[in-house]
């Protein structure tokens, strides 16, 4: 059901937060990513559900625990995703690094660069936990190189971009990535 969640969510958030720079993606990387994440998809499910599956070592204190975190990463990322969507919201064409608001999921920027990454990163680690499955942690592992590398570049951008940049943000684990 969270695999679910997650994937139903960035549906909903890719038609009406997301805003791309690009009005088309091209066909290979269409490909690429259907491809990983079908494959990971099916590989994750056939594990999860096979019927050998060992349930999580201690039981539903460990898969409650670990729901409760998803849960909440995915609400941050979600935030997160509305507050870069709202940077440009009076329709200015002028570019500003996104600060905290508020709202304390977005407290995260105090610290890091890419929260919607970081949040992302600790979701599919509470769903590893939540599953105790080899094969959901590496997907895990892969996703976190890959939006560390992201972070770094998007890290990178602002610092360059922006004179008044926070000097304290590092791109996406807090104090030390």
């Amino acid at each position: 059901v969270c695999h679910t969640f997650h994937y139903m969510k960035r549906l909903i958030e890719t038609i009406f937060v997301h805003r791309f720079s690009h009005g088309t993606m091209p066909l290979r990387t269409i490909v690429k990513n259907c491809a990983y994440y079908w494959g990971f998809s099916a590989w994750l499910a056939y594990y999860i559900n096979h019927p050998l599956y060992t349930p999580p070592s201690y039981g539903e204190l460990q898969v409650n625990y670990a729901l409760v975190i998803f849960v909440m990463c995915e609400l941050g990322n979600f935030s997160i995703h509305l507050t870069l969507n709202n940077l440009r919201g009076d329709g200015s064409k002028g570019r500003r690094f996104p600060v905290p608001t508020k709202n304390p999921f977005t407290w995260l920027f105090f610290f890091v660069s890419c929260p919607n990454y970081t949040y992302e990163v600790g979701a599919w680690v509470s769903f590893s936990i939540m599953t105790q499955c080899l094969p959901v942690a590496f997907y895990t592992f892969l996703g976190f190189i890959q939006m560390t590398i992201w972070a770094k570049g998007k890290h990178r951008a602002y610092t360059r971009e922006f004179k008044d940049y926070p000097s304290l943000r590092v791109a996406i684990i807090p104090l030390i990535l």
